[in-house]
């Protein structure tokens, strides 16, 4: 994998955003293996698509390439807000890719993948609507809330110019597919706990850790009134799945 990305294609463009395009969804299709499958690379789909930017031809998995000029930072603009909203909810999501890029010596600084089911309307803040004088008067975009998703779905492919190991990216995407939940409102439930236990610092913790959480999860869930058994629910969840393991009565420690 070469960090270096180049120039090379792009003097037709006249912007920086489109030339950006251009440079860093040509490195990912010249270096990037497939994260789900391990294939040797990913395709980039030869028409624009309004979902997703690369695909594997062998799980077919699909992706969209977000990327910013130096780090990632804690928010990533994305396109229209009620698109995105639709795309969550109605589950038509690829997977995420977002790079950060040092544009001076143009070369990869951050590649971070984030599975499709970990993104919830939550995590989507809406922006203002375009001016009444703009080209497109009243549309209104979004920015993806990264620093928001639990660090089990925020997998590093590149960290701070280090490629990481390939094998443990796939072992990690391959771990976090655990955490599949097509249902929108119990996928919130779930990331939501599971942030709050991330949020705990010690390794091992009781279930009053957890429920000091209470208030938080009852004003994203307003219309549940049961939180506390809700709590219980995931945590339940999360040891079947293999992230938490109950140590004794209303103890846990974390598995990661």
């Amino acid at each position: 994998m070469d960090l270096q990305m180049y120039f090379k294609g792009i003097d037709n463009y006249h912007s920086g955003a489109q030339q950006a395009r251009v440079f860093t969804e040509t490195w990912v299709a010249r270096n990037l293996y497939c994260p789900r499958c391990g294939n040797e690379n990913i395709v980039h789909f030869k028409n624009n698509r309004p979902v997703a930017d690369f695909y594997c031809e062998k799980c077919k998995n699909e992706y969209e390439l977000k990327s910013k000029s130096g780090g990632l930072g804690e928010k990533v603009n994305d396109g229209a807000y009620d698109t995105m909203i639709a795309r969550i909810t109605g589950n038509q999501n690829p997977d995420f890719l977002f790079m950060g890029y040092q544009k001076q010596s143009l070369t990869v600084k951050d590649l971070v993948i984030v599975p499709k089911h970990f993104f919830i309307p939550s995590m989507i803040e809406k922006r203002r609507p375009l001016s009444a004088t703009a080209r497109r008067a009243g549309w209104t975009g979004c920015n993806i809330l990264i620093n928001t998703i639990p660090k089990q779905g925020f997998i590093k492919i590149i960290e701070d110019g280090r490629i990481v190991e390939k094998e443990k990216v796939l072992l990690q995407m391959s771990r976090c597919s655990k955490l599949e939940i097509l249902n929108v409102e119990a996928r919130g439930w779930l990331l939501d706990v599971l942030e709050c236990v991330n949020l705990i610092p010690m390794q091992e913790f009781s279930l009053d850790d957890v429920y000091r959480f209470e208030a938080v999860l009852a004003a994203k869930h307003p219309q549940n009134h049961n939180v506390k058994p809700k709590i219980r629910q995931q945590l339940q969840y999360l040891r079947d799945k293999g992230f938490l393991e109950f140590t004794q009565r209303g103890k846990y420690r974390k598995i990661y």
